[in-house]
């Protein structure tokens, strides 16, 4: 039996479903891969320590992409009381209860904080 929006969403819990997870697994791989691309070509062209800091970007959205996916709860969404547990990744329904709002703003912060 397929459950209903409301069984899905749990505020300050899982904001996200399958094919936004989806996403944010892609995004962690592409982080990933972007910081080996980068620290290959940062050490073989002999950049100074300053560029070489640069990694930290990729290093931090494959860190993000990876505990959304992992919490099923994506910042961006929780900062602006959004949800999409069942639809095609992209679309988004508004949170229409403050205190769910709130709940969700609060677990965005926390996972921010992880990283």
């Amino acid at each position: 039996m397929a459950k209903t929006i409301s069984e899905q969403y749990i505020p300050g819990v899982c904001n996200i479903g399958p094919a936004e997870m989806a996403k944010r697994r892609q995004a962690g791989f592409v982080g990933v891969l972007t910081t080996v691309i980068l620290a290959i070509t940062l050490v073989s062209v002999g950049a100074s320590r300053t560029w070489r800091l640069t990694i930290f970007i990729p290093v931090f959205a494959a860190a993000i992409g990876y505990l959304q996916n992992a919490f099923h709860f994506c910042v961006g969404f929780g900062l602006k009381g959004l949800y999409n547990v069942i639809n095609s990744a992209g679309q988004t329904e508004d949170i229409s209860k403050a205190e769910f709002r709130e709940l969700d703003k609060k677990k965005a912060q926390k996972l921010s904080i992880l990283v």
